[in-house]
């Protein structure tokens, strides 16, 4: 990731709702996040072989605190026409934004597994992540820790969803295919075996449908 910042969401959609939802976030709502200022990249990605269109979408942030900075808030506070229509629709919400604390590879990957983690890391991040980069065909592993309290900051958008889950820290491998992240995830019991490693094996994985860097807009 380019910078030390993350925001992390991810919702369901009904699939009538899917063709608008595409549409609002790639033609409004991901250049209007990737416009303020901090906002570096978006990637958007969709969940493999689940029963549900479930989507997740990872910004990098220049810094941890532009998940609670002033332009960002503002936007938050003034949701366009679209954006009123889009947000009650979503299902499953979860979101959460903060900082990256441990971080190995070179490049990003078309696939990606999340691994939301209900408590703030306890072991070593940095040798994880190095360990899961060194897997064959893995591009990245990454692990960043939620800052709740930005996290948590009420705006009009967030009343706009029903409810909203968030998430203590999230760990991300990126790889070239399915096998190559799935060996990965199977090495987690025995590298961080403080992890509830339970439904690793049901997790879903995501491919990149859709990227937006900031250096792309339009000056």
């Amino acid at each position: 990731m380019r910078g030390s910042g993350f925001l992390a969401i991810w919702s369901d959609l009904p699939p009538e709702d899917e063709t608008d939802w595409a549409h609002w976030m790639t033609r409004e709502h991901s250049i209007e996040r990737v416009k303020i200022e901090g906002f570096l990249l978006c990637r958007i990605f969709r969940a493999l072989d689940t029963a549900v269109n479930r989507y997740f979408i990872l910004y990098d942030l220049e810094k941890p605190d532009i998940v609670g900075g002033a332009e960002y808030l503002r936007r938050l506070d003034a949701p366009t026409p679209w954006s009123q229509r889009i947000m009650p629709r979503l299902r499953n919400f979860a979101r959460g934004g903060g900082r990256v604390i441990a971080s190995a590879g070179i490049g990003q990957g078309g696939l990606m597994a999340t691994v939301r983690l209900d408590t703030r890391p306890e072991w070593e991040a940095d040798a994880l992540c190095r360990e899961l980069a060194g897997t064959d065909r893995v591009a990245a592993a990454r692990v960043m820790v939620t800052d709740v309290v930005q996290t948590s900051i009420q705006t009009r958008e967030k009343s706009m969803r029903s409810k909203d889950g968030t998430f203590a820290a999230l760990l991300v491998i990126e790889g070239f295919d399915e096998t190559s992240v799935r060996n990965a995830l199977r090495r987690l019991p025995s590298l961080a075996p403080q992890l509830n490693c339970r439904l690793i094996e049901e997790l879903p994985l995501y491919a990149l449908c859709f990227t937006l860097d900031r250096r792309l807009l339009p000056s």
